[in-house]
């Protein structure tokens, strides 16, 4: 884009931020409220972004659920992938999805509710209740993965080679609290996610082998 970051229109996000340790802190500081049912409502939390750009670009897309042994969940798709610009610098800067708060649903009373009934926060609110979250980005002009622990980045966004696709995978290991807050049913995460009729999802659990 090349142009000053502080002319960038804000929509789900502000460009100017790039981490809110406040409101990180707020999340952690209240993880009942904001993750009602653990493990599955954060789930459900990055699922909504899938749903989201499977919705916009209006064909539809793919993502596959992974459950794995050690209580992590890596939920893939294959849409754009997550905004990442260049600034007026010639610095690469992306969308602070995971760091700051989604302006359209925190805090917001009207803000839609996910698949368990319980309201939409953002993906902010998966990030500063898990103790590691790995980022991996891949879009036409260029791919990336940054890890974070507790919301906040501890790497900088690190290139991967492409492979002539796109989309996002978001890998995150719940806080230990909310893991075991409830079990994640296979059958209640398979009846929960047909709910978004854009999106087709696949659920792979191996937490068994």
């Amino acid at each position: 884009m090349d142009t000053p970051r502080a002319s960038w229109l804000n929509t789900t996000h502000d460009w100017a931020s790039t981490v809110d340790l406040d409101h990180l802190d707020h999340i952690r500081k209240n993880s009942a409220a904001f993750a009602p049912g653990g493990t599955l409502h954060l789930i459900l939390e990055v699922v909504a972004y899938a749903a989201d750009e499977a919705e916009a670009g209006g064909h539809g897309g793919l993502c596959q659920i992974t459950l794995y042994s050690d209580g992590s969940v890596a939920v893939a798709d294959n849409g754009r992938g997550t905004d990442t610009r260049l600034d007026e610098l010639g610095r690469v800067v992306k969308k602070p999805v995971m760091a700051t708060k989604d302006l359209r649903f925190f805090d917001n009373p009207d803000a839609p509710s996910l698949p368990d009934t319980h309201i939409r926060q953002g993906m902010s609110v998966v990030a500063a209740l898990s103790t590691w979250l790995i980022h991996t980005n891949r879009r036409l002009n260029g791919s990336w993965t940054q890890r974070y622990e507790h919301g906040v980045p501890t790497t900088d966004l690190r290139p991967i080679a492409d492979d002539l696709t796109t989309g996002t995978t978001v890998h995150f290991l719940p806080d230990e609290p909310l893991r075991t807050a409830s079990n994640t049913s296979l059958d209640d995460l398979t009846q929960l996610t047909q709910s978004w009729q854009h999106l087709s999802i696949e659920v792979d659990d191996r937490r068994g082998t």
